[in-house]
């Protein structure tokens, strides 16, 4: 192809700071968006019309939680997109109404091994 001034090798055509408009944070609430916080497409969201107006890396990311619940870590790689660049576009998602994060239980809210022993072992007892 003559008209092809790029190749596999080169990269994305579109540099991460054009997708973001030059962003490093997402959304002027500060939203921290860590690697596991879990991602999902509100179901009261905005329609298809609303979805025309974004970006295509919007609605990629979109598409991608639209199968399941993903980590932001998952969006990323399954996005081919860098974390950061990852993080400012939910946070255009999430302050629009198109999606919603939550964070996993953390490990100090877990309960205790030894109380789940006791359970395990109350449940064979019977």
């Amino acid at each position: 192809m003559e008209g092809q001034w790029y190749d596999a090798e080169a990269g994305p055509l579109v540099r991460p700071y054009a997708m973001t408009g030059g962003r490093t944070k997402p959304g002027p609430h500060g939203v921290r968006f860590d690697l596991i916080a879990l991602v999902v497409v509100d179901a009261g969201a905005a329609d298809a019309a609303d979805e025309a107006l974004l970006g295509p890396e919007h609605r990629a990311l979109l598409g991608l939680c639209r199968s399941e619940t993903q980590s932001v870590a998952e969006l990323a790689a399954d996005a081919d997109l860098p974390v950061g660049v990852v993080r400012v576009l939910l946070g255009d998602l999430l302050e629009a109404g198109h999606v919603k994060v939550s964070r996993p239980v953390p490990p100090a809210r877990l309960p205790d091994e030894r109380i789940l022993r006791e359970v395990i072992e109350g449940l064979r007892a019977l």
